[in-house]
């Protein structure tokens, strides 16, 4: 079995939970007994472990959009020698469709987010928005199987595009790998990053997108009792408009109460680990989230999780047991943010039970979110699109 992996992010250039899923992904289907050949092709430079595909020279000034179709007009022309392609994300979705059209390949589409789920594109994308989410309709309807990273996000797939067969959409999760994420106490790592670890503090780690609800988190942080330290982990900003609002917003909190520490990139993981690890309470207070790999990254590193209960979050963090869901209602951002600043308060205010839901968190990452088990169940999906396109076998 020779499978193409089509995907925009590719290390060392992974700023989002897809390229985490891809990375990993591929490196434990790479290691099963007897797994599958993979080539793997991505946007920009050329890696040592993937083909890179850089925007084609006559669409350096084009709309993003654009120049994502024109990277994937390339990448299928490179795609002839694989027996199924797999994509993640829209950037990558027509690269598979059309590898698929033209030389008659199956493929394979992982559901990480969808893009009529994220309505506000509209306003920072235009026409992009148009764009990406025609190949993304567009790609669904065509594929012949649908992975979705949760059982809401099956859901959403199906609800967002009925016209699809519910048995093409199967559900396989996200993983974490709990070795490289693990509990590593080091408080002048932490330190280093200009928070102190003598302090109780709640982090967020992610881009700043509407998606992520870094301004509930912002405006949850003004109820938090004051020997709460806030730790933003946030780069990566989709518009320059949104990167402002969040400094904005943090430089304005900072004049009025200590603790408040923004650290704009995506860390290394031997920084990053030690920072969740010492974390009292990690937070996710997306609006939107099919799963959330960060879940389960501090669910490894033995941190208690509080979260906005969307999507695929529930299936992931256990209420009560491995951290605390607050309800989201768009309607009524402000009692979200309140349930935000309670949960968060709530576990400062007794370490003991936080450290116990760090453990369970940890214990339940080892026990259903284990990378060999999902690269093995996305190989069969694989096995069942191939025989399928094969068809019955001759009496």
């Amino acid at each position: 079995m020779h499978i193409g992996i089509v995907t925009r992010e590719w290390p060392p250039d992974v700023y989002g939970g897809a390229g985490v899923h891809v990375e990993h992904l591929v490196a434990a289907m790479r290691s099963l007994p007897a797994g599958p050949d993979i080539d793997v092709h991505s946007f920009g430079e050329p890696r040592p472990d993937a083909v890179g595909h850089a925007v084609p020279a006559t669409l350096q000034g084009a709309n993003g959009a654009l120049q994502a179709v024109g990277v994937d007009v390339e990448i299928a022309a490179a795609l002839g020698n694989v027996d199924l392609v797999h994509s993640h994300t829209w950037y990558a979705n027509a690269a598979g469709l059309l590898a698929s059209l033209v030389h008659g390949i199956p493929h394979v589409v992982t559901a990480h987010s969808l893009e009529p789920r994220r309505p506000w594109k509209a306003d920072q994308l235009g026409g992009g928005y148009r764009l990406s989410s025609w190949v993304e309709r567009t790609a669904y309807l065509a594929a012949d199987a649908v992975i979705a990273v949760s059982h809401g996000m099956r859901s959403d797939v199906l609800d967002a595009y009925p016209e699809l067969d519910p048995a093409k959409v199967h559900v396989v999760g996200n993983g974490v790998d709990a070795e490289a994420y693990r509990p590593i106490e080091d408080p002048e790592v932490v330190r280093s990053l200009g928070v102190d670890p003598d302090r109780p503090y709640a982090l967020f780690v992610g881009r700043i997108t509407r998606q992520k609800g870094v301004m509930h988190l912002l405006r949850a942080a003004e109820q938090l009792p004051e020997e709460v330290g806030l730790v933003l982990c946030a780069g990566a900003a989709d518009t320059p408009a949104e990167r402002q609002q969040v400094a904005d917003a943090v430089a304005d909190l900072q004049s009025r109460r200590n603790g408040v520490v923004w650290i704009e990139e995506m860390l290394p993981r031997e920084k990053l680990v030690p920072l969740i690890t010492g974390a009292t309470v990690f937070v996710v207070p997306s609006v939107y989230e099919p799963l959330g790999i960060v879940n389960l990254e501090a669910a490894a590193c033995g941190t208690a999780v509080v979260a906005s209960d969307v999507g695929g979050i529930p299936e992931v963090v256990d209420d009560g047991r491995t951290g605390l869901l607050v309800h989201y209602d768009p309607d009524d951002p402000a009692a979200f943010e309140a349930g935000l600043a309670a949960r968060i308060a709530e576990l400062v205010a007794d370490p003991a039970r936080a450290a116990a839901m760090g453990a369970a968190g940890r214990e339940r990452v080892l026990a259903e979110f284990g990378w060999p088990a999902i690269a093995q169940q996305t190989v069969e999906v694989y096995s069942a699109v191939l025989a399928a396109r094969a068809g019955p076998a001759p009496l």
